[in-house]
Formats: C-alpha cells, structure tokens, sequence
C-alpha cells in the first residue's frame, strides 16, 4: 500500500463525543448527552461508580453497542460514517479475561492481526509480546498463563494492529501490586511514544498516578470533565496534623475555634481551608497555649476527596 507524500495531520483530539446517549429496553438510560473531547497524546481517566455508564461508552465506541443518540469520533473517524476505520483506530482492553484457552500467545497475536488486516511481513507479534514480559511464553496453551499474564495478553492483543489509540478497562482490577506497577510503567512508556490512552479504574490511585486529565460519569451524565490539578483544587481543604510535646487532657481554647481534635494523647489534627486561614495562624494559636510541637506534618486532598464529593453532588 503507498503512502500519501503529504499525509494528514493528525487530529487535535484522539475521541470526540457530543451528546452521546444510550436508552436500553425497558427504559434505562445508560447513558444522558454525553459530551467530552479526549486531547491526542493523554492518559484520560475516565472514572465512575459501578453502573455509571463508562463500559457503555466504550462498548459503544468498540462497535459492540449501537448508541440511541449523539456523535462519536475516534482518531477524526465517524463510527456511524466509517465504522470499520473508526475500530482500526482504536484498540480496548477489556475487564473480562476473554482469551481462547487452547491457543498460545503467538497464535493469538496473529489471529487478531489478521482479524485487521495487517499482513504476515507487518506484523511485530514477538515485538509486542516482548513488550509485555510474555516473550517466553509465545507457544505456551494459554490456559496455563496466570491471570496476571493473561492480563498482559489482553494488552497485547490490542496492540496488535497499532491503533493510535487504546481503552483500558480496569486493566489492574484483581491483580498484584507489583504487576499493576509494570503495567502502570508499560501505559507510561506507550504513552511516551505518542498512544493516547483512556483508562478506567475503580483505583483512584491508579488514576492520580498515571492520569493528565479526568472525565467522572455518575448515573449517564458527566459530572466532570477537567485536568487532575484542578480537580484537586475543587477542595480548598487541608489538614495540619500536630504532635504535641505533652500529653493533653483537652483540645487547647486557642485551637477550639479552628475545630481542632485531639486523637489520643498527643495528636491535635486541625482541619483547615487554605483560601481563608493561614498554617502560620495555627502554628501560633499552638504557640500561644504554651503547646510545644514535636512534629508535624499536613494532609492533602486526593482524587478520592474529590470523587466522592462529586459523586455525592450529582446523586
């Protein structure tokens, strides 16, 4: 196949959604308007409760679920206008550890790039399984791989015909600490060679940790849609947490007033908002009950906070 000498750009935005809207039988609306934009070269998170609607949205992308409304482009494709190019833009990782248990890793790999297309002399089978640590185990049954491996297969499997762009759905759910990191630093290294990857995780750290930006969906509508710093800056909320020299029978007045609470004997943890009161305020309302401080040390807002609150905001 010849390539075009002047080649198209590639798009501003990997996924762009307007109004995307799922009724299912019965009523239920899995998914009400739905409208965000996924900029080229991110990790999007793209988080929610149980029920949400996100694996509605990806199945709809995937060509597995025909959407009730709305519009949906993935890599500047039409899924309605041109929906074989669309999926070829874009490889999903699936929860569910659907892989033929009497095929081996290579055999996999090269159905599914068959599956696309990609001739015998293109495709980078070892390459890719390489990549994911299951090089050994390209002629093993995968039946015998372990869950984590099988993990990795997935991964591979969407791989295979080079979209620019790839879904994982709960990659790490159920797996091991030290295989979620690995698969955390293979998204990273993806990324790094221009993937824009979408993620969806029930672990909020998972998200904190790899995401540039975070769209969250509560019952079919978007409740957010912003970068991770500025979602954090939603909670203008702090916590100082003081370890006193003495023990104390009771909450010194002079830090009565900032809703300070002792834990135990010698811990006061004084909740505070940056934007109206000062650390330095604290520390000299300590100062002045005769309070000596041994350490300190403040609590954060994490993506957790803000989820949450978000979540509860739009119940």
């Amino acid at each position: 196949m010849q390539t075009s000498p002047n080649p198209a750009p590639p798009p501003d935005n990997a996924l762009e959604i307007a109004g995307l809207t799922k009724i299912y039988a019965g009523g239920k609306r899995a998914l009400d308007g739905v409208t965000l934009n996924v900029p080229r070269g991110m990790v999007f998170g793209l988080l929610g409760p149980n029920g949400a609607g996100k694996s509605t949205l990806i199945n709809i992308l995937a060509g597995l679920v025909n959407k009730t409304g709305g519009r949906a482009k993935i890599w500047d494709i039409d899924i309605d206008a041109n929906p074989r190019d669309a999926r070829g833009a874009i490889g999903i990782v699936p929860q569910e550890l659907n892989i033929d248990p009497f095929f081996t890793p290579r055999e996999l790999l090269d159905l599914q790039a068959g599956l696309y297309g990609v001739p015998a002399k293109a495709r980078r089978t070892m390459e890719i399984l390489e990549a994911v640590g299951l090089a050994d185990k390209a002629d093993a049954y995968a039946r015998t791989l372990s869950g984590g491996m099988r993990r990795r297969l997935l991964v591979a499997k969407a791989l295979v015909h080079s979209p620019p762009v790839l879904v994982l759905d709960e990659p790490t759910a159920g797996v091991d600490i030290e295989l979620r990191q690995g698969l955390w630093a293979y998204v990273r290294a993806l990324n790094a060679q221009g993937t824009t990857v979408v993620l969806t995780t029930h672990y909020l750290q998972e998200a904190e940790e790899l995401c540039d930006r975070i769209a969250i969906i509560n019952r079919g509508k978007l409740v957010a849609d912003e970068s991770k710093s500025a979602l954090l800056a939603r909670l203008d909320a702090k916590e100082l947490r003081l370890t006193v020299d003495r023990d104390l029978a009771a909450v010194p007045a002079a830090l009565a007033a900032f809703g300070a609470k002792l834990e135990g004997a010698r811990l006061l943890l004084v909740p505070y908002r940056p934007s109206r009161t000062k650390a330095a305020d604290i520390l000299a309302a300590v100062a002045a009950a005769g309070v000596g401080i041994a350490d300190l040390s403040t609590r954060e807002s994490d993506l957790e906070d803000v989820f949450l609150q978000l979540v509860r905001q739009a119940a």
